[in-house]
C-alpha cells in the first residue's frame, strides 16, 4: 500500500491501545532496521553481527550525530545523497524551502552540542509529520477553537532563524510560497528587535502564534505592559522547555491556549503536550529510550542522562538508537489527561547540565531547569554562563521599570541558596555587564556550560 498522506492519516488515528501501538512499533522498527541494513553501507557494517530480524531496540548499537555526520555518504540509503551536495545546498539561503535533489527535504541544526547537523527527509517522513500534526491539533483544540482560528483568517505568526535551513525556516518558506500563505503567514526573525516584533504582531493580529519559548516570555512582558495587544487563540511554544508555572502565566497574559511539543530535526513529530503539562510520545512512529551515561535503561520516574531515539519513518537517512542528548523523565503511571501514549517531561539537554568539582574530590551536576531564575520578580530574561570549573557569570535582562540592583540581589540569593543546598558554597557567582546572548540558531540558552 502506498504510504502517502492518506495512509499515514489513517494510521495516525488508528487504535491507541498500548498493545496495538507496541505491535505497530515493533513491526516498523524491524522494517526500518532491515531497510537500513540493505541500503546503507554504514548500517550494513554496523549491523553485520545482529540477528536477521530485530524488533528490540536495545539490540542495536548506539549512534550519534558526530558519527553519522562523519559517515554521511555511507549513512544515506540513496547513493545520490552526498555530503558535498548537501553542504552546497545548505550553504545557499536562496534554496530554503526548495527540494534537495528534487525529491527530499533538507534541514540543518545549529550544532548546540558542537556538531552541526544536516538531515535529509523523504516524502514518507514528511507525510508522517503532517499526519502527526493533525493528530496533535485534534488533541489540543475543540470545535470552538477551530472556529475562532478560522474566523481570524487562520493567520499564523512564527519565529525563525533567518538564513538557515532549520526545520521551522523550511516550513515557513514553503507556506509563504503558496498563494494563501503569503497572506496568512508572518515570519519573524529571532534577531529582530523586540519593538519590531511587537509592531508587526500588532498589525498582523495572528490567530496562531508559534514563537521560541524564550521569545514568548519576552512577548508576554510586552503584552502585560500594553505595548503588545493581540489575542491569539493558540500559542505553540517551541525549542526550549519552561517551568510549568510559566506556561500558565503566558496563557493567562494572552488569554490563549498555550501548548508545547518536544521534537528534533532528527524526528519532527516526536511528541505533543497535554493539559497536565506532560508530553505524549508518538511511539507508533518513534522509539524513545531514557538511559544513563552508560546507555543503560533508566526506570520510569527517574531522570535520564540522555535519551536514545529511533525514527521509524525516515528511510533516506535512518536514525536508529541515536543519542539525542536530552535528559527526560518518563511518567511511571497513566497520565490523568487520559492519553494512553507514554508521557515524558524534558529536563533539558545533557549538554546544558552544569558540573562542578567538590572539595571531596567528586563532581555534582545540576540540570538547567534547576538554575531557572526567570520567575524572580523583575527578571525578563536570564542566562548563566560557566566561565571556570567553580565560577558562574549571570547575564540578566531586567523587566521594564524594575530596579536592576534589587533584581540582581534576588537572583544572586536564589542561585547561591541552590548551590549551598548542593554543598557547592565554593562556587563563585558574578554579575555580567552584558545581557543574555542568542545562539546562532536564535535561541536564548538558559545555561551555557564550560567549554
Amino acid at each position: 500500500m502506498s504510504e502517502g498522506l492518506f495512509w499515514t492519516l489513517r494510521e495516525a488515528f488508528a487504535s491507541r491501545k498500548p498493545q496495538k501501538v507496541a505491535k505497530r512499533q515493533r513491526v516498523r522498527l524491524a522494517e526500518m532496521v532491515a531497510f537500513a541494513r540493505a541500503n546503507s553501507p554504514y548500517y550494513r557494517e554496523l549491523y553485520r553481527d545482529l540477528p536477521d530480524k530485530v524488533e528490540d531496540p536495545t539490540l542495536l548499537p548506539v549512534t550519534s550525530k558526530r558519527e553519522l555526520m562523519a559517515r554521511f555518504d555511507d549513512w544515506a540509503t540513496d547513493r545520490e545523497v552526498t555530503i558535498g551536495k548537501a553542504r552546497a545546498f545548505a550553504g545557499n539561503p536562496d534554496l530554503i524551502g526548495e527540494r534537495f535533489l528534487g525529491k527530499y527535504t533538507l534541514d540543518t541544526t545549529s550544532g548546540t552540542t558542537g556538531t552541526p547537523g544536516i538531515f535529509v527527509l523523504d516524502d514518507r517522513s514528511m507525510a508522517v509529520v503532517s499526519a502527526m500534526a493533525l493528530r496533535t491539533l485534534r488533541a489540543w483544540l475543540g470545535l470552538g477553537n477551530f472556529v475562532r482560528i478560522l474566523a481570524g483568517g487562520g493567520r499564523t505568526a512564527m519565529t525563525i532563524a533567518p538564513g538557515s535551513h532549520s526545520a521551522t525556516a523550511v516550513a515557513a518558506a514553503r507556506l509563504r510560497k503558496s498563494a494563501s500563505g503569503r497572506k496568512r503567514v508572518l515570519v519573524l526573525s529571532v534577531h529582530a528587535p523586540l519593538s519590531e516584533m511587537v509592531s508587526q504582531l500588532n498589525e498582523f493580529r495572528p490567530a496562531v502564534l508559534a514563537p521560541y519559548a524564550s521569545i514568548a516570555r519576552l512577548l508576554a512582558g510586552e503584552q502585560e505592559a500594553g505595548r503588545l495587544n493581540i489575542r491569539p487563540v493558540l500559542m505553540v511554544l517551541a525549542a526550549e522547555g519552561l517551568p510549568i508555572s510559566e506556561y500558565d502565566r503566558i496563557a493567562k497574559v494572552f488569554d490563549a491556549k498555550v501548548e508545547t511539543s518536544y521534537a528534533a530535526t532528527e524526528c519532527m513529530f516526536l511528541s505533543y503536550g497535554c493539559g497536565e503539562r506532560w508530553l505524549h510520545v508518538d511511539n507508533d512512529w518513534a522509539v524513545l529510550e531514557p538511559v544513563d551515561a552508560d546507555y543503560r535503561p533508566v526506570p520510569p520516574g527517574e531522570q535520564s542522562h540522555t535519551v536514545l531515539l529511533s525514527n521509524l519513518a525516515n528511510r533516506v537517512q535512518p536514525v536508529l538508537r541515536y543519542d539525542l542528548g536530552d535528559s527526560i523523565v518518563l511518567r511511571p503511571d497513566p497520565c490523568p489527561c487520559g492519553n494512553p501514549l507514554p508521557a515524558i517531561r524534558v529536563q533539558g539537554r545533557s549538554a546544558d547540565v552544569l558540573s562542578f568539582p567538590t572539595d571531596r574530590g567528586d563532581r555534582v551536576s545540576i540540570p538547567p531547569l534547576a538554575l531557572e531564575v526567570d520567575h524572580v520578580p523583575g527578571v525578563e530574561l536570564s542566562q548563566i554562563v560557566q566561565t571556570a570549573p567553580t565560577s558562574l557569570r549571570v547575564r540578566l535582562r531586567p523587566a521594564a521599570g524594575a530596579d536592576p540592583e534589587r533584581v540582581w540581589q534576588a537572583v544572586w540569593g536564589e542561585i547561591t541558596r541552590l548551590l549551598a543546598a548542593h554543598k557547592l558554597d565554593h562556587v563563585a557567582v558574578e554579575r555580567a555587564e552584558e545581557p543574555p546572548e542568542q545562539s546562532r540558531g536564535g535561541k536564548y540558552r538558559t545555561v551555557i556550560p564550560l567549554s
